[in-house]
Parts: structure tokens; sequence; C-alpha cells
């Protein structure tokens, strides 16, 4: 996750595509439509071979818009397609091995953080941001009610940042950021019709840029 913002930023999640090129295509168009932090990358049904070419198209597209490509679950690949991290969607357990392995060398975060006990042993294993929701959750317009909750919640009390995942209506991103959390997730918002994603982007960072709560240094 990087960049100097001082308000909630977006990060996108890569759409289940079976063509790897048209799905580099649609994510690069998508970037270039304004501020990312980071792109998290599933691997979906596909196979690890079939992954690591996906990811071998995707990273470099991602990396050039100045986002950091987060590969799902699978460190094999992030290394191999040299993925500037790992998004874990197991447990603390799970999320504490991939520190251990990988931490500082790549960014790791995620964990699966379903009320605020499994959050906090989440915390303990000082993870680069901690995810509050699920990667396909976005089954309705607007984020889960529960998820804005526990960003609310740790915002206010934990310095590790925080990413929660929106609703399927771009609209639902402010309402992420006014929770007070660092990053927004959204997936089918953008990605639903692909060839609007760029102008979808452009405006969730206009919205943001203009309502979104400012970091206190």
């Amino acid at each position: 996750m990087t960049g100097p913002e001082d308000r909630c930023r977006l990060v996108l999640i890569v759409p289940d595509i079976a063509d790897a090129e048209e799905k580099a295509r649609i994510v690069g168009d998508a970037l270039r439509g304004g501020d990312v932090a980071s792109v998290i990358v599933p691997q979906y049904d596909l196979d690890d071979t079939a992954f690591q070419k996906h990811a071998e198209k995707l990273v470099p597209v991602i990396q050039a818009a100045g986002a950091a490509a987060l590969i799902v679950d699978n460190s094999r690949v992030a290394g191999r397609v040299k993925a500037d991290g790992l998004h874990i969607t197991g447990n603390a357990a799970a999320l504490a091995e991939a520190v251990e392995k990988h931490a500082p060398k790549l960014i790791v975060g995620g964990g699966n953080a379903m009320d605020r006990h499994h959050a906090l042993e989440i915390g303990e294993v000082q993870p680069d941001y901690i995810f509050f929701g699920r990667l396909d959750g976005d089954i309705k317009p607007e984020a889960h009610s529960k998820n804005l909750a526990l960003g609310e919640w740790w915002a206010a009390m934990v310095e590790i940042p925080a990413l929660v995942m929106g609703g399927n209506d771009p609209a639902s991103a402010l309402a992420v950021a006014e929770t007070g959390v660092e990053f927004v997730a959204l997936g089918k918002a953008v990605f639903a019709d692909p060839v609007q994603a760029a102008s979808v982007v452009a405006s969730v960072n206009a919205v943001l840029d203009e309502k979104a709560p400012r970091f206190e240094d």
C-alpha cells in the first residue's frame, strides 16, 4: 500500500475473467481512472500454472500505474511474478505464518475478521493491514453494516491500517471512508461494466477528495 494520501484510498479487486490478456487490459483501463493504492489478484478457479500466467500479465500493469499488486494466498506465484505483497484470506494463524515468512520483503495483510475478537487476534500478528469483509462480499449496493461497524471501531483504536469491503454500488466507497478506515475495496462496483471502469475510479476518487474525512498526522 503506497501513497501519501491523507484520506481513504481505493483498492481494486481483479474480476474473474477467463482470458488473461483481456483481464490485464480491463484492469489497466480501470487504473487509468486515477489513484488506486493497490490491486488484489484472486486465484479464482485457476490452477497454479494458469494463475501464474494471469499474474504475469497483471502485475506489471498494476505496478506501472503506481499501485501495489497483492496476490491472494499464493506465495509461490507472488514470488515468481515479483508481486508487491500477499492478501491472506485465512485466519490469524494463516496470516501469522505469512507475516513470519514474507514480511517485510512483501506487504502482508488480510485476515478473516468476523468480529472484534478475531480482529484483535489478527492485530497481534502485526500485518500491514487488516481486512473486514470477503473479497466476493459485494453482493449488495451498500457495504455490509457489520464491516462498517468493525472498521469504525478499529480505526478509532488501532494504528494498523484497515481495508473494508465496499458494496457493488460505487457510492458505497464514501460510507466506508466515513468510518475513518484507510482503504476501501471495490470489485463489482468498478468492473461490472468494464467500459465504465476508468470513469468509476475517477468518480470515486472525486467523491473521496471532496467528502472523505482527512486523517490527522
